[in-house]
């Protein structure tokens, strides 16, 4: 084979690669480690947090003037509400002796999607 004919393939084999890398990391189609990580561990803090607003609702539904109290929630801005379900309790865990306000975020927006 002629050295000549080689090198143009080398060179348009080499740029191929560069585009292919450059269009994945790109597009999203290949991550680096510590992205990978880092979406991972958001991930899991949100699952965390969906599971933890659903006690949060369940205690809700627990109170005796529930209906009063979700009436308060709705008629409360919205930017609000996390602090009125925090002050209610809602978003401290059993076993916990502080409210987390992620939950209350949540459990706050289903709160509000149960009244209507």
């Amino acid at each position: 084979m002629d050295k000549n004919q080689i090198k143009p393939f080398a060179w348009g084999a080499v740029a191929g690669a560069i585009t292919l890398s450059i269009v994945m990391f790109a597009t999203g189609w290949a991550v680096t480690g510590s992205t990978s990580n880092s979406n991972a561990r958001k991930m899991s803090q949100a699952a965390v947090v969906d599971n933890l607003a659903g006690i949060c609702v369940a205690q809700f539904e627990r109170a005796e003037d529930r209906d009063e109290k979700l009436n308060t929630l709705v008629e409360t801005d919205t930017w609000r509400r996390s602090t009125y379900v925090t002050d209610q309790g809602w978003a401290t865990m059993p076993g916990s002796e502080s409210p987390t306000r992620n939950v209350a975020n949540v459990c706050a927006e289903r709160l509000a999607k149960l009244h209507g």
